[in-house]
């Protein structure tokens, strides 16, 4: 069953997509440092990025300075959501370089 999907690749890329596996979202030669699931919040303009993928774990932030961003969602913030109890929301958007792609 296909789900809305993201990973990060180490090259700082930005996948989304409704996907049966992480893996499906990536090219040859990528190497993921983590993804999960996505939905859009349409009146707020954001795109929240949440949980964690069985395969590749949660997001790698700390090793990204840029993310690339497919430029459909240039208008959208971007916000990684903890529901552990121990972290803030991470704010995507505020804290890494946003550059947009087609």
């Amino acid at each position: 069953m296909t789900q809305p999907k993201f990973v990060i690749t180490m090259d700082g890329y930005l996948r989304l997509g409704m996907v049966n596996l992480h893996k499906h979202l990536l090219m040859p030669g990528d190497q993921c440092i983590g993804g999960g699931y996505y939905y859009f919040d349409y009146v707020s303009h954001v795109i929240i990025l949440d949980r964690e993928s069985y395969d590749y774990g949660p997001p790698r932030w700390h090793l990204l300075d840029t993310l690339k961003v497919p430029s459909a969602y240039q208008c959208m913030r971007i916000i990684y959501k903890y529901y552990d109890g121990f972290h803030n929301d991470f704010e995507v958007s505020e804290e890494l370089n946003i550059e947009y792609y087609d």
